[in-house]
Parts: structure tokens; sequence; C-alpha cells
């Protein structure tokens, strides 16, 4: 594992792009815990859940905890498809990316009955397949 990803199983569009990144994820670089965990506490007591689950948040096989973007270039950056995410580590757009990305993670449900019909997964969980 060079990252774990805290990420909203119930949100369709977060467990979607998990989904996706696994699939690329073909040397088993990155493990994902879900935040809606019944274990998730005591399995991760220094992760803020509430907090996690408002913007993403990662942690690399060094501690080094990450958030909103910065988590997401890694994850895709190690999956060999860094390509389509490094305009977001250009001076340019990472202040914009970002101040968009917080408003997609407050507004992630609705977003998510926008493009899926789903709001939240029907189970409390969406399926990683």
């Amino acid at each position: 594992m060079k990252l774990r990803i805290f990420y909203d199983s119930q949100c369709p569009l977060c467990a979607a792009e998990m989904a996706k990144l696994k699939r690329y994820d073909t040397k088993e670089f990155i493990e994902l815990a879900d935040l809606a965990s019944v274990d998730f506490t005591t399995r991760f007591p220094h992760i803020d859940a509430k907090y996690a689950n408002q913007i993403l948040h990662g942690e690399t096989e060094h501690g080094e905890l990450l958030t909103g973007l910065d988590v997401t270039y890694l994850a895709w950056a190690l999956v060999g498809k860094k390509h389509f995410v490094v305009p977001l580590t250009w001076p340019v757009v990472k202040p914009v990316a970002d101040f968009l990305y917080l408003k997609f993670a407050k507004h992630r449900y609705k977003i998510s009955y926008l493009l899926t019909g789903k709001k939240r997964c029907d189970t409390g969980q969406c399926g990683m397949s």
C-alpha cells in the first residue's frame, strides 16, 4: 500500500470513482477505507471521520495525511494516469480546482442525483463493481 484513501461509499459518484481507480490499480498500491464502515473509528482513530466526509482524506505509506485534490492527484499518478490529473497541480489551476472540489464535496449527493438519478446508494453502500 502506497496510499490509503478514506472515501464515502454512500456517494454514488465517489464509489464509482474509487471502483474505476481500483480497476487501474494492478499493482495494488491503493487501499480503500470506507468512512461508513462500522469499525472505522477503531481501525483509524487518527482520522476524524466527520471531517474526512467533508473533504477527501488520504494517508501515504509513510503516514503523511493528504486532503482534497492532493489525494486525487497521487491516486491517479500511482495507477499510471497522472496525465489526466496533472493540470490540478499547475499554479494557475490549483486554487480554482481546489475551490471547485470543495463545492463538489459539499454538494456531492445532489450532484450524484443529477448525474445518476441516485442521491445515495440504496443499501447504504454502492457496489464496487
